[in-house]
Parts: C-alpha cells; structure tokens; sequence
C-alpha cells in the first residue's frame, strides 16, 4: 500500500509548533562561508508583510547592499541594536 501525501498550501508547515512575534535568526552562529546564503535562504521563505530579526556580528552593511540589488520589492529594514558587541535588525518583506 503507497502513502499519499496531501497538502493544502505548498509551503504550510504542520510540525504544530508556531512562532510568537517574528523568527529570530543568529547569523553569528551560522559558518562565515555560507552566512549570506543562509540568510538569504530565509529572506526567501518570507511572504510580503512578514519579518525576520537578524542578529550579526557587525553592522551588515556589505548584506543589506546585496539585499537591496537580489529583492526588487524590497525589505524595510529597521535597527535594534547597533553593536558594538551585536547588531539586531528587523527585515519586514514588502
């Protein structure tokens, strides 16, 4: 007997775990060869109207400009935290 996978919503998750205000990502913890990947990978996930804090290590302004020319809608991006030990931003997708 084959199972049969059903989904309403291509990208609906049903692990029952919801996220109370928006998802944290850590970008300190992430390996420096793959951090701008990895961000972008989530900035990707985010439908218009949602958000992500992004923590770095240092004022992204090198990410930011890359954010700018990937994402033509754009990201709304508002500091947190300006360092000197942690950056906090808060990217809301257009």
């Amino acid at each position: 007997m084959q199972s049969e996978l059903k989904l309403t919503k291509a990208s609906s998750c049903r692990c029952g775990e919801h996220n109370a205000g928006d998802p944290i990502l850590d970008a300190r913890t992430i390996p420096h060869e793959i951090r701008h990947p990895a961000i972008f990978g989530a900035l990707d996930s985010l439908k218009s109207g949602s958000a992500i804090e992004l923590i770095a290590p240092h004022d992204p302004i090198p990410l930011l400009a890359q954010v700018t020319k990937r994402y033509p809608d754009g990201f709304e991006v508002s500091y947190l935290v300006e360092g000197p030990e942690e950056w906090r931003l808060r990217l809301a997708r257009r």
